[in-house]
């Protein structure tokens, strides 16, 4: 019996330049198909849940919630853009959607990435903020200052993308790919820089400024009232923020490893890194719910439709706080 696995045929049989088609099993592609629909679907409707209850909710309009919506953006177009096209490539074994798309998806896909990780690190110097200096907090970190923080984050992460992918993007005939491709391959001192710009660095802030708040969460352990309840507070939301970051570094530290180590060719461990860190896109809600009681709350609050009921954007979240 012939092997099907084992079978190749064009992307595009009417173009000589055509890449090659991998043919799967047919239970090979069912379960792929429905693992990236699910993870896709999952990714979005959560992300969906943090973006509508911080707009929603008016007792959520904080500067630290903005960040928190931020990510959620990059998360969510992470589920509705990258897993997707990204799943139907690796089925598929080519891309189907012309050079221009593809273009624009290398774009979106480092963009988001970059952006996420700034994000991190905004979110970071905002609890440092709060842990260390609390009376002042409301005065140093404002609504506005945040909103700049982010626009100046998505714009530097555009600007770097297009440097990054100036040759795919604009002269897509210089790179070394058959048609049906959709991807981009960088030499290794490229790599390097790009590990440096997007990861080593902002990793070392955020690592730096984590360790200073807990340092500084410890000490205010011993000798802060309680009685006032804000550190406490503030030092749980520090920690809740802490757990997403050490997440992120989970996804990602074994995708940087496996391309340092083999490049970013598509082989099984590299593909599987690949995969690794698109989920983590799914997993930052699902530490909101697990340590946000106000999470839990407008989630439940959307799920039952009560948001479209008059006055619903003033519900409290926070009873304890009346």
């Amino acid at each position: 019996m012939e092997d099907n696995s084992q079978e190749i045929q064009y992307c595009f049989p009417n173009n000589n330049l055509s890449c090659f088609r991998e043919i799967k099993p047919e239970v090979e592609y069912v379960i792929l198909y429905m693992f990236i629909f699910l993870l896709s679907v999952f990714t979005v409707f959560l992300n969906l849940l943090v973006i509508i209850s911080i707009s929603h909710f008016k007792q959520l309009h904080t500067p630290t919630n903005l960040l928190i919506l931020s990510l959620a953006v990059a998360d969510l177009i992470v589920g509705l853009i990258v897993i997707p096209l990204m799943g139907i490539t690796f089925i598929e074994s080519c891309w189907y959607f012309g050079e221009t798309f593809c273009s624009l998806f290398l774009f979106i896909a480092f963009m988001v990435v970059s952006a996420s990780l700034g994000n991190l690190v905004f979110i970071s110097v905002d609890r440092y903020i709060a842990v260390s200096d609390p009376l002042r907090y409301t005065v140093r970190v404002t609504t506005d200052k945040v909103v700049f923080c982010i626009i100046i984050n998505w714009l530097c992460s555009s600007i770097y993308s297009v440097i990054i992918l100036y040759n795919s993007m604009f002269y897509p005939e210089t790179q070394d790919r058959c048609y049906g491709d959709c991807s981009v391959s960088f030499k290794f001192e490229h790599v390097v820089t790009d590990l440096i710009v997007t990861f080593v660095a902002p990793s070392s802030i955020i690592m730096s400024i984590y360790v200073k708040i807990f340092c500084v969460a410890k000490y205010q352990a011993k000798v802060v009232n309680y009685v006032t309840g804000v550190s406490r507070s503030q030092r749980k939301a520090a920690k809740t923020l802490g757990i997403v970051v050490m997440v992120y570094f989970m996804c990602w530290i074994p995708y940087y490893i496996v391309t340092l180590i083999e490049g970013n060719e598509s082989t099984v461990e590299f593909n599987v890194t690949c995969w690794i860190l698109y989920m983590n896109s799914c997993m930052n809600p699902l530490i909101y719910a697990l340590f946000y009681k106000w999470f839990r709350k407008s989630a439940k609050h959307i799920m039952t439709l009560k948001i479209f009921k008059p006055s619903s954007e003033y519900f409290s979240l926070f009873p304890e706080d009346m």
